[in-house]
């Protein structure tokens, strides 16, 4: 192996690979340095338990970029998204509320619930699908710093400027209601059901230490919009071998193109060139590892979280002292937790039972949300404010297995079950017996609803913020790398005036989910910040 490259790239997530893909793909001689035993970041899929497979972290898939499917022809490196046809919320009166993949059928079910609802439901998918499809051309533009005369920042504030320009009065209004508004005050403008407020204010609220009745939660559950499965807009889908088979693909793209990985490899250091005269400027020239190897590169980029990118692998004294500050305060709290559960049998969720063993059950094929109000949330919400596992938690749950075979032995099952709220900052401190109150907080939820869940597990594993800390190594364990609030987004996001990508270090350079456009399984961070890097002459 050699030991100087045109680029390294400092951890193996989804970012990381697709920016390792782009440059090689641009003839640069690329090496992707990956602490774990394997790569893909939040992204993996991991047999837990023998024979049942789990996406351990992140596990479903909307918002990878069609740009980067087709610029990698990732289908031809193996990817293959299975839709998620369905949602179904159980209620406290033993009702439910579906949203199937059939739009009449969807709106019966509301009709069922109120009449109104469903005649406004249409208008309101209507106004969001307009609103995410305005704002979705700034996922590629470069966030430009206001405050600077560079030809690059003017030109980058030009296009802002064009794509404002670009947008009706109509759309305008409705994006800065959106980024400033709670979920919960967006949606009681439209609907009176309980249950289908619940379940779309969920989506504002997933990632971030906020409750739904929290300001710039509408903006959150935006975001959660701009996703496509296909062209079709606003869809769902789980990635044939889980989220694992999303990397797994991006792997074997970068690899063709001639990207170079190296796993078990944990980067100590960013090695920096002090320049030889005082006018001159400090530069990143390699990485040393944990295992005293050093290589060298003409550019690093981190494609970890911005507490380490900028706190853990420079010494801050090649940063500027507001530079480090702002970074410090760059909040990654994470809120919310992961339990993967290996199953002997579906459970049978009495408001719409099944027969024999489920297996040709509809419901289970796609999402099961315990959403049943947004007072449900917000009190989970209110638990964890105070340091406390939610004793009710908001959940939302998919069974793999019903939608890929492949990911548990015949005849059984696997189960995803997304937790929030489960505080980084726990009072008294993550431990076992707080992981099992956590387990047993999830299992006693669905127990109200599917009482035979108890019975059929086989195996669970309890993922706290903590673990994911640990174990993805994502500082607070928060799954986008840092929360998507309005004074975290876009040009501000991870810093001002460093929102472009690069950094104060020169030859140093910042493509994860904690950069512009966010988290989620995306890669646009990573290809964007790719294509600056060539754009700067490397």
């Amino acid at each position: 192996m050699t030991n100087t490259y045109d680029a390294i790239i400092i951890g193996g997530g989804h970012n990381g690979l697709v920016a390792a893909a782009y440059l090689a793909r641009a003839g640069r001689k690329v090496i992707v340095l990956e602490r774990r035993h394997i790569v893909g970041g939040a992204a993996v899929t991991e047999e837990i338990f023998p024979g049942y497979k789990f996406t351990e972290f992140s596990y479903v898939v909307s918002l990878l970029r069609p740009e980067i499917i087709r610029d990698l022809e990732l289908p031809k490196h193996g990817l293959k998204i299975l839709p998620l046809p369905s949602t179904f919320t159980p209620t406290e009166n033993n009702d439910y509320l579906a949203a199937w993949d059939d739009h009449d059928l969807t709106r019966r079910e509301i009709y069922r619930h109120s009449p109104k609802d469903a005649e406004a439901y249409d208008e309101y998918a209507r106004v969001m699908a307009r609103a995410a499809k305005a704002i979705k051309p700034i996922i590629n533009l470069i966030p430009p710093d206001p405050s600077s005369l560079h030809p690059r920042d003017l030109f980058n504030l030009l296009k802002v400027g064009q794509y404002a320009a670009s947008l009706k009065e109509k759309e305008l209004y409705t994006i800065a209601k959106l980024a400033t508004q709670s979920s919960a005050d967006l949606l009681e403008e439209w609907f009176e059901t309980d249950a289908l407020k619940g379940t779309k204010a969920a989506s504002g609220i997933i990632g971030t230490f906020l409750g739904p009745r929290s300001p710039g939660t509408a903006y959150v559950l935006l975001h959660h919009y701009m996703g496509e499965i296909d062209g079709a807009f606003r869809a769902w889908g789980f990635a044939k071998n889980g989220s694992g088979g999303v990397s797994g693909s991006i792997l074997s793209a970068a690899e063709s193109l001639g990207v170079e990985i190296k796993v078990n490899a944990s980067v100590k250091q960013v090695i920096v060139k002090n320049p030889s005269t005082s006018s001159g400027q400090a530069r990143a020239v390699g990485v040393a590892l944990d295992n005293g190897d050093e290589l060298q590169s003409k550019v690093v980029m981190s494609a970890a979280d911005p507490k380490r990118t900028f706190l853990q692998f420079v010494e801050g004294k090649h940063f500027p002292d507001e530079f480090i500050t702002s970074i410090q305060n760059f909040r990654t709290r994470g809120s919310s937790g992961k339990v993967n559960i290996a199953l002997s049998e579906l459970p049978n969720f009495t408001a719409l039972p099944f027969e024999g063993k489920g297996h040709d059950s509809v419901l289970h094929r796609g999402a099961v949300s315990i959403s049943p109000s947004i007072d449900y949330i917000e009190r989970a919400y209110d638990d964890a404010k105070y340091g406390q596992i939610s004793k009710r938690p908001y959940l939302d749950m998919i069974f793999p297995s019903m939608i890929d075979p492949d990911m548990a032995p015949p005849g059984q099952h696997v189960m995803s079950c997304f937790v929030q709220y489960a505080p980084y900052d726990l009072e008294g401190g993550w431990n076992d017996a707080k992981r099992n109150e956590l387990g047993e907080a999830v299992i006693s939820t669905i127990e109200q609803y599917a009482p035979n869940i108890r019975k059929a597990i086989v195996g669970m594993q309890v993922i706290s913020p903590k673990d994911i800390e640990a174990i993805a190594g994502i500082t607070g364990g928060n799954i986008f790398h840092g929360e998507l609030l309005l004074h975290q987004i876009f040009f501000l996001r991870p810093t001002p005036q460093w929102a472009d990508f690069r950094t104060p270090l020169k030859g140093y350079y910042f493509g994860a989910a904690g950069a512009h456009p966010g988290g989620g399984v995306m890669g646009a961070a990573g290809m964007l910040a790719a294509k600056e890097i060539l754009k700067d002459g490397m």
